[in-house]
């Protein structure tokens, strides 16, 4: 296949992706003032319910606009050579591929944060700061963004650097030791990814003596759930809006309760909501999860290895070198649809495990203080509680709030 025709499939290919992404938020949109179901008409009061109308129509609004620039910009760089430019710029710093691909990979990094910055800015510091959930400052919203790139430089560029290395060793074979590589970092950072890269951002302080850590260790040990490690972290200095998970396994696991969750929640509510992570372990979700994202990181490290040796995967994005860093970034589009598929299957599963993690805590707790909670939380994110089906199927990793409510009455 010549490099004009993959050409083509590549603008193709990103030119349905943006027009499927536009019309299926536009569906969405389309439902945002149907009427809520009876089971939901106590989420919102009238004045509340307005407020989650307007909130979902100005990010609908802002969305629209981010994707179409987003989309222009990457067909602006095919088209006028964009790739070619930058790796122009790359090879007269060095003759070393490994350098040339690091500094390819470094500028689209930088320069592509650096353009879309003012909009992650207006995103935090005009809509979520006129809805009332921005808590961050400037100068954290700075060093935040710092804090990434050094992050991302230093452990992305160790990993793309070792696989660069694999590939100058061992040429298509590279894929395994690729995915020896991938697999060894995804394990530790499931395993330690609390304690080595959350206190980069966020505090921790283990959960206080008192009621809700009793009735919390209380209830582990009623469903068998060795659990040692229960922490609060300091979301509220960022947002308004809660959370909490569960990370690691084995030893290394623990509960991390976001300190809004904490406020916003009932005692009994925050064990329901433990309860529903708790179920997400009982029912070996993570580990499923895992083993998943390992294979499927296999599997697209041999489909790479087929093409990475073709130029014309190279060549296709306009460089006039071909060269392993280029035929990442072809590659990396011409492999979206799968992507895509793949994605679907996985938000499939996730959603069904959301279901049995429902029905994990309603058994061995209670289903009423979920439900209680589960309304709170879509209250308190001003969350859409009548989106279109066709966009649930698409993006959606939980179940509506309705289909987990009826699951739980059930």
């Amino acid at each position: 296949m010549n490099t004009q025709v993959l050409f083509y499939i590549i603008i193709t290919i990103l030119t349905l992706q943006f027009i499927i992404e536009t019309y299926l938020e536009y569906l969405n949109a389309k439902h945002y003032k149907d009427a809520i179901p009876n089971e939901l008409n106590d989420v919102y009061d009238s004045e509340a319910y307005q407020k989650s109308q307007e909130y979902k129509q100005t990010n609908y609004n802002f969305g629209v606009l981010t994707s179409a620039f987003s989309f222009v910009l990457t067909l602006s760089f095919l088209l006028f050579g964009g790739f070619e430019w930058i790796d122009a710029l790359a090879r007269n710093l060095s003759d070393n591929p490994i350098v040339i691909a690091l500094t390819f990979f470094g500028i689209i990094m930088i320069g592509s944060d650096i353009l879309t910055t003012p909009f992650s800015y207006y995103a935090t510091f005009v809509i979520e700061e006129k809805y009332g959930f921005n808590k961050s400052t400037k100068k954290l919203f700075i060093l935040d963004k710092v804090k990434g790139w050094l992050m991302t430089a230093l452990l992305g560029g160790t990993i793309l650097t070792l696989i660069l290395w694999f590939f100058e060793w061992a040429g298509t074979n590279f894929w395994m030791y690729a995915w020896l590589l991938v697999t060894g970092f995804t394990l530790i950072m499931n395993l330690f990814y609390s304690r080595l890269i959350v206190p980069l951002f966020n505090k921790q302080t283990p959960l206080e003596e008192g009621t809700l850590k009793s009735k919390i260790e209380h209830y582990a040990a009623t469903v068998g759930f060795e659990l040692r490690n229960i922490f609060i972290i300091d979301g509220s200095k960022r947002s308004t809006k809660a959370n909490a998970y569960f990370s690691g396994f084995g030893k290394q696991k623990r509960v991390t309760l976001y300190d809004t969750l904490v406020n916003d929640l009932s005692e009994d509510e925050v064990v329901a909501v433990l309860a529903h992570e708790v179920g997400h372990y009982k029912r070996n979700h993570i580990v499923f999860n895992l083993v998943a994202s390992i294979i499927l990181t296999g599997f697209t490290l041999f489909i790479l290895s087929l093409f990475i040796n073709t130029p014309e995967v190279s060549l296709v994005i306009g460089v006039q070198q071909a060269s392993f860093h280029a035929a990442l970034i072809g590659f990396g589009i011409l492999y979206s649809p799968i992507s895509e598929i793949t994605g679907l299957m996985m938000n499939f599963m996730s959603r069904k495990f959301e279901y049995e993690a429902d029905d994990y805590a309603k058994f061995t707790f209670a289903a009423s203080p979920l439900i209680s909670s589960l309304k709170k939380l879509s209250k308190n994110s001003l969350s859409n509680l009548t989106p279109h089906p066709a966009y649930v199927f698409m993006h959606y990793s939980h179940p509506t709030l309705l289909e987990r409510i009826k699951n739980l009455k059930a």
